[in-house]
């Protein structure tokens, strides 16, 4: 047998692997509109210098889905609740923690729990490819969606609700690269995004709009 259909094998199986967890998750949360995570693991990793050292921004996915506890690492690490009294691995204004993360899938598109660490299910399609303009936001299999809810943002004027935002999303968005740079994954962050298009299909409210945009996958071979 070739390297090229042992590889593919080999994809196939991880795909399978990674869809068979999901299908777990989903009948232990006990209902179709979402997903119990595993608890994520919060011991090990790279440490942090080396981290920052290997951060880096990279464009090309392979075709390999996130299994389910690298979900869960990754969308803790991202903004996570790290301590009893519910705030959260990244920074926010006031604590207001108006930023929501979406996680648009091939299998769908949820909403990050961060109280219940679980994912809330928006759509049962694939909208990845509203998610950005760029290809990769169609191949790379996990492209989060920052979301400001400005209805939590309470006492700031309209113009500090952008700036807050901003700010807010990219402490997020820095935590997913060194997650990615301690796991080994590539990840992008990026803007071109028809936002009005996107908003319809997570069917935002008006208080709500997207700041950002970040695709996670393997890197391609």
């Amino acid at each position: 047998m070739t390297a090229f259909r042992l590889r593919q094998r080999a994809r196939l199986a991880r795909r399978v692997l990674a869809g068979l967890l999901l299908v777990l998750y989903t009948v232990a949360a006990g209902a179709d509109n979402g997903i119990v995570l595993p608890p994520p693991q919060t011991e090990g990793g790279m440490p942090l210098m080396q981290a920052l050292k290997a951060r880096r921004t990279t464009r090309s996915f392979a075709d390999q889905p996130l299994a389910t506890q690298v979900m869960s690492n990754l969308l803790w690490a991202a903004f996570g609740i790290n301590r009893p009294d519910g705030h959260r691995t990244a920074p926010s204004a006031r604590n207001w923690q108006e930023i929501d993360l979406y996680v648009a899938t091939a299998d769908g598109t949820y909403r990050y729990d961060a109280g219940a660490h679980a994912l809330q299910s928006v759509r049962a399609d694939d909208i990845r490819a509203l998610a950005g303009t760029q290809p990769h936001a169609r191949v790379a299999p996990v492209t989060l969606i920052y979301v400001a809810d400005e209805q939590r943002m309470r006492g700031a004027t309209v113009e500090n609700r952008a700036e807050y935002a901003g700010t807010d999303t990219g402490f997020i968005a820095q935590n997913v690269y060194l997650f990615c740079a301690s796991e080994g994954l590539a990840t992008v962050v990026f803007a071109s995004i028809d936002r009005a298009r996107l908003a319809q299909a997570l069917k935002l409210a008006p208080g709500q709009r997207i700041t950002l945009a970040q695709s996670v996958g393997h890197p391609a071979p």
